[in-house]
């Protein structure tokens, strides 16, 4: 596919090409794979979509691409129409054209609660694991990284990151549908990102390492999980739900985790936010019409979850690979 090509391209002469040993043969294999039923209706819809010249992009303070003025009534409910074929949206929001993107997550406020702790992104190799969409890829860009790479093996998010760059076809930012399981040690990347991730896996000290290797010494890590109350010993092992999720295996403390990060090499590891998800925060919109945080929060004390356990709370750890 001309997605994966050009990230190729992207990778050649760079600290990233002993990445081109396994990513072609994977990638390939994955074309040939059995996908999601929808998947080829996916990218007949993606085609469709309108070539426009954006008047202006912000992705300093959001994700802004174009203005209302660019496009006429028809195209913008064009665009609309197709974008919609591709929910739900849960990672944003966007601004395409005048058209709000309102994403079930307002991932831009874990962003601006992320930016003032992170080291200069400028020229920098970067890497967003379990990017979602991607809409965190794009306020990395705007901080001028040399390339930002992200991986997650759900085609949902890789047809709404495409879509997404199809309005701003920026050379410098990708989507690779695959696991961090199946990468290299690269020990490579000069950031590395995991933004709620970690509580998916069921081994959480194997996830840290494939995440410390595919950083270069001195590189950054910046992950973000759910966490519970307590000190270095508390670790809360979900049973088969919690939040009505399914898939949530460990939830630690910022203190134990802290203690995980340091026993596994990181040095200056420190936690430096920790918040409770408001329903503000988390929630259902036209663009994500399924259920979401006040539906899985006990209708009586919202403080808790409807299994009991506490409502989620989310810590941002940034740690150095020593």
């Amino acid at each position: 596919m001309k997605w994966f090509s050009e990230l190729y391209e992207a990778i050649i002469d760079t600290p990233l090409e002993p990445w081109l040993e396994t990513l072609p043969s994977q990638l390939a294999s994955w074309s040939k794979t059995a996908k999601h039923g929808e998947f080829d209706k996916w990218c007949r819809l993606l085609a469709k979509l309108p070539q426009t010249q954006p008047s202006k992009v912000d992705l300093d303070t959001s994700v802004t691409i174009g203005s209302e003025q660019d496009i006429d009534t028809y195209t913008k409910k064009q665009i609309t129409g197709l974008l919609k074929q591709f929910m739900p949206w849960r990672k944003g929001p966007f601004n395409l054209h005048g058209i709000h993107i309102d994403t079930e997550w307002r991932s831009d406020w874990k962003w601006e609660r992320v930016l003032p702790h992170i080291t200069s992104l400028k020229d920098r190799n970067v890497l967003d694991v379990g990017c979602g969409s991607g809409y965190h890829m794009w306020r990395m860009l705007g901080h001028q990284p040399q390339r930002v790479i992200g991986i997650d093996p759900t085609q949902l998010f890789l047809i709404q990151f495409q879509a997404i760059k199809h309005f701003l076809p920026d050379p410098r930012i990708h989507f690779a549908p695959v696991g961090i399981e199946h990468m290299p040690q690269l020990k490579a990347f000069d950031t590395v990102f995991s933004m709620g991730v970690l509580y998916h896996r069921k081994d959480a000290l194997t996830f840290i390492t494939q995440l410390k290797d595919q950083l270069r010494t001195g590189g950054e890590l910046i992950l973000e999980t759910l966490v519970v109350d307590g000190d270095k010993h508390t670790v809360l092992l979900a049973p088969e739900r919690y939040a009505q999720m399914r898939n949530v295996w460990f939830l630690p403390s910022s203190s134990a985790l802290i203690c995980w990060l340091e026993r596994l090499g990181f040095k200056n590891v420190r936690c430096v936010d920790e918040n409770v998800t408001s329903l503000e925060e988390q929630r259902a919109t036209e663009w994500m019409t399924n259920q979401s945080l006040v539906d899985f929060l006990d209708k009586s004390d919202t403080s808790k979850t409807i299994e009991g356990f506490p409502a989620p709370k989310r810590a941002v750890i940034v740690a150095t690979k020593a």
